[in-house]
């Protein structure tokens, strides 16, 4: 019995680990309430029982009664060694009955193992017990506050956190998945998160009971964890659980097209539920705010166009967006547009054109005609920016206004501009260069970068997350009260433009689009549709339609072959008016000027 009960005590310990790893690398979205801590403390608990059952089991007569007070007493020992107060001699004295000496100076040796081990686990347990009673005690308390619920506590939810608490020093602040074990949650977070006077809980924010706060007051809801899938996963089973619930608004980050589908096609009750597409996100709002500066930093050619000439480097998910807006914001009457994109992977070029063949076609692509959606889009395919190959290429461009580096690396994308500005110099050349950097302390650090001769390099470091994770950028978007007034101004209701993706994208690009006309002194931009005159109205309507006939192809949208209505398909992205403005119908051109104007 004695090596039986042995080695069932050490499967015990190693079962506990093997557990805790397979539900860590699982998907389940409440995995984190098996902790390493607790996963261990069960295991130890069970090896410990089973410890003591040799020591009470032997001398024993091994009657019916026999059994119930060897187990009784193996749990009262077991349970005495995890608080410290079993006596190691009780293992002692049990083991002298072990007739087989090495066995029996194993058996010593493992007891001692978890006579140690144990009490630390169950400290540690009883420490996160405490912290969960601490943050439902405080939680109840802020009964009658407006509450902001983070699903989890990370860089983007506490920078976002600490922005609502400047903006709102009464309302409660929730962290879920606040004591995970793991690098995301260092205690460094954990002390950030005290000093804005959070509530941690240690549970899934689907564990933690959000019923018992006051019907009156406000919840706000923040699925903004590192893996998209539990953020929609989480997202709607909130809406399951609180959908009869007043005053509650869940904001789920996520960029993938399948949140889309399936929050628009859930029943939300009376919950408000807005998606967040955090790449898209910076790319609208450094158009909307700084927009401007590509088209001020055009070129006069000879013939009195202003070329814009855009280099994208990286087309990760970040650059791939932006060539693509790029498409349709630089679609401006006096100006022309071309977009050199580089990205390592051989098919670059193949994968963009079949995310948007119609734009990347030879009927379009490099096509000047009147009417029509106007650009030159070249994809350099298999390009490494540490080769020849691309300090080549680069030295080709030799009229660059505007770059773009996402190489998806902080310390590449820094890298990649420095080397970029030299290439332009050398080109007697000084386009805006910005890069995306994420650790807002490196933006800091090389605001002002300059050279040992004290030349700055003059870039724009953008998208850091103290920056994109703020009230005015996630909740109360300028860009988005703009884009919802717009959609509102055609005579749709609030909820279509929330709810369809069709109608939020399209609203944005339309209100930044018109910032941008009005900027570059259009005639008629800045006017009622009802004021403008005849020939402000062509020049509108004929360049909104260029405008919109580019958005339409960078979304991935072709011709459906008939300018009948009825041949629209949104499921195969065809759509009838995609068309030469020529083509169009009277009703067809008003709509392009009712768009284009405020």
């Amino acid at each position: 019995m004695w090596l039986e009960c042995l080695l069932v005590s050490v499967v015990c310990v190693v079962l506990a680990v093997a557990f805790y790893l397979t539900i860590n690398r699982s998907k389940f979205a409440n995995k984190r309430k098996f902790s390493f801590v607790n996963c261990l403390f069960g295991g130890v608990l069970a090896a410990s029982i089973v410890l003591f059952v040799p020591v009470h089991w032997m001398g024993s007569k091994q009657t019916a009664w026999d059994i119930c007070r060897t187990i009784c007493l193996s749990l009262f020992n077991a349970f005495k060694v995890l608080t410290s107060g079993c006596d190691f001699e009780v293992i002692e004295t049990g083991v002298a009955q072990c007739d087989a000496r090495d066995l029996a100076t194993i058996y010593l040796a493992w007891s001692a193992v978890l006579y140690f081990a144990a009490p630390i686990f169950t400290a540690t347990a009883a420490l996160t017990l405490v912290k969960n009673m601490s943050a439902n005690v405080k939680y109840f308390f802020a009964y009658t506050k407006k509450v902001y619920v983070f699903s989890e506590l990370n860089e983007k939810s506490l920078v976002l956190a600490s922005d609502v608490r400047a903006n709102e020093e009464n309302a409660a602040i929730v962290f879920a998945n606040a004591f995970a074990a793991d690098e995301k949650h260092s205690s460094d977070l954990l002390e950030q998160a005290k000093e804005i006077d959070a509530i941690c809980f240690k549970k899934d924010i689907l564990g933690v009971n959000f019923k018992r706060h006051s019907d009156k007051q406000e919840i706000w809801f923040f699925a903004i964890g590192e893996n998209e899938s539990s953020n929609l996963d989480q997202t709607l089973k909130l809406i399951e659980k609180y959908r009869d619930r007043d005053n509650t608004r869940i904001y789920v980050f996520s960029t993938g097209m399948e949140s889309e589908s399936l929050l628009a096609s859930a029943d939300k009750g009376n919950i408000v539920v807005r998606r967040v597409n955090e790449v898209r996100s910076l790319i609208s709002r450094q158009l909307y705010e700084h927009g401007e500066l590509i088209f001020n930093s055009a070129r006069e050619a000879e013939d009195g166009t202003k070329r814009i000439s855009a280099v994208v480097v990286g087309m990760g998910r970040h650059g791939t967006e932006m060539l693509k807006a790029l498409a349709w914001f630089g679609q401006m009457d006096g100006y022309s547009l071309t977009i050199n994109a580089f990205d390592l992977d051989p098919l670059a070029e193949e994968k963009f054109a079949a995310m948007a063949p119609e734009l990347m076609s030879e009927d379009y692509n490099g096509v000047n005609v009147p009417g029509e959606a106007q650009y030159l889009i070249k994809v350099h395919s298999g390009m490494h920016v540490d080769t020849l190959s691309f300090a080549n290429a680069i030295g080709e461009i030799t009229d660059a206004t505007y770059v773009l580096v996402a190489l998806g690396n902080d310390d590449l994308n820094i890298n990649t501009a420095m080397k970029l500005r030299m290439y332009f110099e050398r080109k007697k050349i000084h386009p805006i260069i910005q890069a995306i950097v994420w650790d807002p302390r490196q933006k800091k650090a090389l605001r002002g970068l300059k050279n040992f001769k004290g030349q700055e390099y003059d870039l724009d470091l953008i998208g850091d997350r103290e920056s994109s994770y703020t009230t005015d950028v996630i909740i109360s978007s300028v860009l988005e009260q703009d884009a919802l007034e717009r959609h509102k101004g055609h005579g749709s209701g609030e909820d279509a433009f929330w709810n369809y993706e069709y109608n939020y994208r399209s609203s944005v690009a339309s209100a930044i689009h018109l910032k941008a006309r009005i900027k570059c002194g259009i005639p008629g931009a800045d006017k009622p549709e009802k004021a403008l005159t005849k020939e402000e109205r062509e020049t509108i309507e004929s360049l909104e339609h260029r405008r919109w006939n580019a958005y339409m192809r960078a979304e991935g949208y072709i011709y459906s072959g008939d300018q009948d209505p009825s041949s629209r398909n949104d499921l195969g992205k065809m759509h009838h008016d995609l068309v030469n403005y020529a083509l169009l119908s009277e009703e067809e051109k008003r709509k392009d000027s009712r768009v284009g104007t405020v």
